[in-house]
């Protein structure tokens, strides 16, 4: 059985992409891997949080992960600042990481420039996601195409320190997720869906209730030549809601578009299909909503959990450097 770690950062209501794109494939993963999923509030901090926010944010992650199939008596669910290892580590990996190096990371040039505030840890947070990885010693890491380069860093980092301290980390692989998890926003199709989209209409949350979510899809934009087809390229629009109705019901996104005239009975069914999917898990999340300390209960059991395994590791990490011991 392989091990395999997964993070999410609790920076706003998940919403259809991270359920098609990533949480549908955690929860498949849980039956036949040793799974960690961690809530990176640590990361979150990158952005400036109120008071409150931040740990409202992340017991509403937690049960919609729950909600979305996440058993935590199958896979080990947690907190990231609930394992004190995480930071420690993390500074261990920015002694190891070349200045260089992070300089060339993608998304920190892409998110600094959209920012009034830079913070440090917006730069340096790679060396602290790959002490998430390298904690665990996880064999792989699903991850989406725009997070690929983080890995390479992960794997670098964990062959340097190998390198100069001795064998002590496992080298990760990088797992892109299964195909049919491309989701678009529906006002943008070009562009993932993301909760940090300019559109809120682009995005279908997995709180929406049905009403919003039909919306929302008679709403999305397509084209103005009236064929159906899968295309990427030239009809990305109506190959987003082919994709998505693909991956709600099941079919093949392809096979779908033979079944369509006209974009708006397309559209129709796309949105029906997403309220069904998401029925069973706004009733769960419901639930989970009425009985919040059963969430941090579990979230306390994940972190033990967790902790065993980051401390066990921690230990390796100290000797190998040399710290004075305790």
């Amino acid at each position: 059985m392989s091990r395999v770690l997964s993070g999410i950062q609790p920076t706003g209501d998940l919403h259809l992409g991270n359920l098609l794109g990533a949480v549908r494939n955690w929860v498949e993963d849980q039956h036949t891997d040793d799974s960690f999923y961690c809530v990176v509030d640590l990361h979150a901090l990158t952005v400036p949080k109120g008071p409150g926010e931040l740990a409202a944010a992340s017991l509403e992650l937690a049960q919609c992960l729950i909600a979305s199939g996440l058993d935590p008596e199958v896979c080990t669910l947690f907190v990231q600042s609930h394992v004190p290892q995480h930071a420690e580590l993390g500074w261990i990996m920015q002694c190891v990481c070349g200045f260089g190096q992070l300089e060339r990371m993608t998304q920190f040039k892409d998110k600094s420039e959209r920012r009034d505030f830079v913070s440090a840890a917006l730069f340096t947070y790679p060396a602290l996601q790959a002490a998430d990885i390298l904690l665990y010693d996880a064999d792989r890491v699903p991850v989406g195409e725009d997070q690929r380069q983080h890995i390479e860093l992960t794997r670098d980092l964990a062959e340097r320190f190998n390198h100069r301290y001795g064998d002590t980390f496992t080298v990760p692989e990088a797992s892109i997720p299964r195909a049919g998890a491309r989701v678009m926003d529906l006002q943008n199709p070009t562009d993932k869906m993301s909760k940090s989209a300019d559109s809120p209409a682009g995005t279908v949350l997995l709180t929406d209730p049905p009403d919003a979510v039909i919306k929302k899809f008679k709403r999305a934009v397509t084209d103005s030549d009236g064929v159906v087809a899968f295309d990427v390229a030239n009809k990305p629009g109506v190959t987003n809601l082919l994709s998505i109705l693909g991956a709600a019901t099941g079919r093949d996104p392809e096979a779908l578009a033979g079944e369509y005239t006209q974009y708006g009975p397309l559209k129709a069914d796309t949105g029906e299909a997403v309220v069904a999917l998401l029925e069973p898990l706004q009733m769960r999340l419901a639930e989970l909503r009425q009985d919040p300390a059963e969430t941090s209960r579990l979230l306390r059991v994940g972190a033990d959990k967790a902790g065993a395994v980051a401390e066990s590791t921690m230990e390796r990490v100290r000797a190998a450097v040399g710290f004075l011991p305790r």
